[in-house]
């Protein structure tokens, strides 16, 4: 029984990361066949660097990503202090809803917030998608801070107010200082949601504003080539260096914390 486990969790795996697999070598084939290889070549990604339209939507995506990630930290740090330090009414509810984001699906997020935009009249564009981003960064944010706050020792600020610091000098030379590695570890994770996200981008961006992720999409209706496995490469590196940055960042909160 054991064995068949071990052959189940293995075809599991294989039959998730095969195709990202292929996507990886294949954006290095020397010929326009994603199915051949004709190839060992760093040409697409030559391509890829002189291509207009993709720095144009990497640098949109960068201008989403850092301002949505920046905002997003923000508020979800404030939330969580606030949340973990103070006890008021509907504190429970406020902290059932910041899992909302995270449960339910992203085209009805995506739908809701673009009746919103259309009910406000607010047009869309770079700041409507901003805007989309940190809706549901908050939430990440706030979770990952909060998880941070777990087990914190008040006693410290306390000891800093009775020596004749203020609250806000207590909070930004020890509480901030003790909780960076959790404030970090929010930003890194809202930066790659933020970066890699499709649906919710799709439907909030406005014409010319497009993003990697879309852009890769419209590029599909035209065929793939190894140049779009060559973005798609790209945005699997990035991920994979941020979500290791944070789970190093939260694995080194948690042993902080025992």
């Amino acid at each position: 029984m054991k064995r068949l486990f071990e052959i189940n969790i293995i075809l599991v795996f294989l039959f998730l990361y095969i195709p990202i697999i292929v996507v990886v070598v294949f954006s290095f084939n020397s010929g326009e066949q994603i199915s051949v290889w004709e190839g060992f070549s760093f040409d697409w990604y030559a391509k890829l660097f002189k291509n207009p339209d993709v720095w144009r939507a990497c640098k949109n995506s960068l201008i989403i990503a850092c301002a949505a990630t920046v905002i997003s930290t923000i508020i979800g740090t404030a939330a969580a202090v606030a949340l973990h330090k103070y006890r008021f009414r509907l504190r429970n509810t406020i902290i059932h809803t910041l899992y909302l984001p995270l449960i339910i699906p992203d085209i009805v997020l995506a739908i809701a917030l673009l009746t919103f935009y259309a009910q406000a009249n607010i047009p869309i564009g770079l700041v409507s998608v901003i805007v989309a981003h940190i809706v549901f960064n908050v939430s990440y944010v706030t979770i990952v801070v909060s998880a941070r706050l777990q087990g914190y020792d008040h006693t410290v600020e306390e000891a800093a107010l009775d020596l004749g610091a203020n609250e806000w000098q207590t909070f930004w030379k020890i509480t901030f200082p003790l909780i960076a590695p959790g404030i970090i570890g929010g930003a890194l994770l809202a930066f790659t949601l933020s970066i890699d996200d499709f649906v919710i981008t799709f439907f909030t961006a406005g014409v010319g504003k497009t993003t990697l992720s879309v852009h890769i999409y419209n590029s599909l209706k035209f065929g793939i080539t190894p140049e779009l496995n060559a973005i798609s490469t790209m945005l699997l590196v990035n991920s994979i260096v941020l979500i290791l940055l944070f789970v190093w960042l939260h694995g080194k909160n948690i042993r902080r914390t025992i």
